[in-house]
């Protein structure tokens, strides 16, 4: 008998409840105008923005903020480019104090090259904006403890990456990433490293509640074709894994019985 497909569980976060699984950036796109046609048709409603690059200023519409609307968008404040905890609790409260809201995306980087966090430096700083009142998603690597320990630390949710920042790569170490999911009671969300659609998909079929990405689309040739792609690889992604995969064997298994056939049984 066929066991149905369980119902999928709303996807919430900090009492807040999204439609879609997919949190999309706002950086690295040619213009404006391709940026807002992207998210429309990835279908995120979470956006997250830089508050060290980007134009706090709602009235200048060169800035991107002048094209997102809080009513139409969930603008996510994020710390990107912090390299300590000092710098990133200081973005975190410029943004509160610019009106975006008391959510953050937590990153703290630890290293130039492989733009690799700061797991200590992202701790320290968790601790001290969830005492100030700040919603964290902190951004980590797929380290198990840290992901513990930031959950422990009051984040709202843990968003280990894929693979390194803007690299392309995918999902690297797919074990590490459902433990932590298997693990955890706060929402994990995936973020950094995925290049493609098929990465997107492979990332939710982990199990992990969502997935965050900005290059990816923004950086292909079609940025509103990769948004749509996206936003149906991450519906099937997570349909595939509430159905639940087929086992894996390293043999070969008819799809059809072998017995009661007209002929003969192979040799």
């Amino acid at each position: 008998m066929t066991r149905p497909t369980p119902p999928d569980p709303p996807f919430v976060v900090a009492g807040r409840t999204l439609a879609s699984r997919l949190i999309v950036g706002t950086g690295k796109y040619r213009t404006n105008a391709e940026m807002v046609a992207s998210i429309r048709e990835s279908g995120a409603e979470m956006v997250t923005v830089a508050v060290r690059r980007v134009d706090l200023d709602r009235t200048r519409e060169e800035g991107i903020l002048h094209h997102l609307s809080p009513r139409e968008f969930f603008l996510l404040p994020n710390t990107a480019g912090c390299y300590t905890a000092d710098d990133a609790v200081r973005y975190a409260r410029l943004g509160r104090a610019a009106g975006l809201s008391e959510w953050v995306k937590l990153e703290v980087i630890g290293d130039r090259r492989t733009l690799l966090p700061d797991t200590a430096a992202t701790l320290e700083a968790a601790r001290r904006l969830v005492g100030e009142g700040f919603r964290v998603m902190a951004y980590t690597n797929d380290d198990l403890v840290m992901a513990l320990r930031l959950e422990d630390a009051g984040c709202v949710a843990v968003m280990p990456l894929a693979s390194p920042i803007g690299s392309g790569l995918g999902v690297v170490n797919p074990y590490y990433i459902r433990e932590i999911k298997r693990r955890l009671a706060v929402p994990v969300i995936v973020d950094a490293g995925v290049g493609t659609a098929s990465d997107a998909c492979v990332t939710m079929e982990q199990g992990v509640d969502g997935v965050l990405m900005n290059t990816a689309i923004a950086a292909a040739a079609d940025p509103v074709g990769m948004a749509r792609a996206m936003r149906r690889a991450v519906i099937a992604g997570r349909d595939a894994f509430l159905a639940g995969r087929m086992p894996s064997r390293e043999i070969a298994v008819p799809s059809s019985p072998t017995t009661g056939m007209l002929d003969s049984d192979p040799p």
